[in-house]
């Protein structure tokens, strides 16, 4: 029988954030896979596990994989980790599970902390709906067209931004996607947490006038207008909604609100609101 492939999210910061499955099975696993085995042997040294780790991150996933996939095969128990948090967001590990797939060998996850799940939840932000972007690319042309199809999502957006990337990424932001609603927070979980709230402009000053120290996870409002082409069902149902969470206006304002923006009959708004939300 061949073995099974634990995903396990670790703590972003705080140790005691790991679950007690997640601590059994880092134990009792025949093999811990991760990003750095000098970062994650630290862990396995917390909790008591002697379990043998190695390395796997994206220089050596193409090789690593089918390594790891012949032990599975062999009937081990192997455990997935990163550095931080949940793996495969914004992090290696995709290949391997996409074989362990298609090898018919079973993929299970162990949940658990997760910088974009943390943040939604204290960023006082809508998060009914919400968009994960991840890192953004580096060059200006790339970014620029990155952000101006961000700009008309409608739904919150997360992002991952790199400490020297902060500064370049919020003046990118006020240019492209405008000088919405902020939520930035870094080292969460950890004892220098700090967080910020604002305009996008407002939190750009205010990173200008700071060192940057560690990874960022950022949220931004959704957009409050949407080009009428862009106006299908689902946009309009989402963008009626959006607007009775982030203006706090009732379902009527919200509708008549929506068609304006729109282009769209506030009729046919209104039916298609009540459509979705009476099924």
């Amino acid at each position: 029988m061949p073995g099974i492939l634990y995903v396990v999210a670790t703590p972003i910061g705080n140790l005691e954030d790991l679950t007690e499955r997640a601590s059994r099975i880092l134990r009792e696993a025949d093999l811990v896979a991760c990003e750095d085995t000098r970062h994650t042997r630290k862990l396995l040294n917390h909790i008591g596990s002697s379990v043998p780790a190695v390395s796997y991150h994206e220089h050596n996933e193409t090789t690593r994989a089918p390594e790891i996939l012949k032990r599975l095969l062999a009937g081990e128990q192997v455990a997935l980790v990163s550095d931080a948090g949940t793996p495969l967001v914004s992090d290696p590990g995709y290949r391997l599970v996409a074989l362990c797939r298609k090898e018919g060998v079973a993929v299970t996850p162990v949940p658990g902390p997760s910088s974009v799940t943390a943040a939604l939840s204290v960023c006082g932000l809508p998060t009914d709906r919400f968009l994960f972007l991840g890192f953004p690319p580096k060059r200006a042309s790339a970014l620029r067209e990155y952000l101006s199809e961000a700009a008309s999502v409608a739904a919150t957006l997360v992002f991952y931004v790199g400490p020297h990337d902060l500064v370049s990424f919020l003046r990118a932001v006020v240019e492209h996607i405008g000088d919405r609603d902020v939520f930035l927070v870094r080292e969460m979980t950890k004892v220098f947490e700090t967080a910020y709230s604002g305009t996008a402009s407002a939190v750009l000053r205010q990173a200008e006038s700071e060192a940057p120290k560690g990874e960022y996870t950022l949220v931004i409002e959704t957009g409050k207008t949407l080009a009428p082409s862009n106006a299908g069902r689902v946009d309009a149902v989402a963008y009626v909604h959006g607007l009775m969470e982030t203006r706090d206006l009732s379902q009527r304002d919200a509708v008549r609100t929506a068609a304006e923006d729109l282009g769209l009959a506030k009729r046919d708004v209104y039916s298609l609101f009540n459509k979705r939300f009476d099924r």
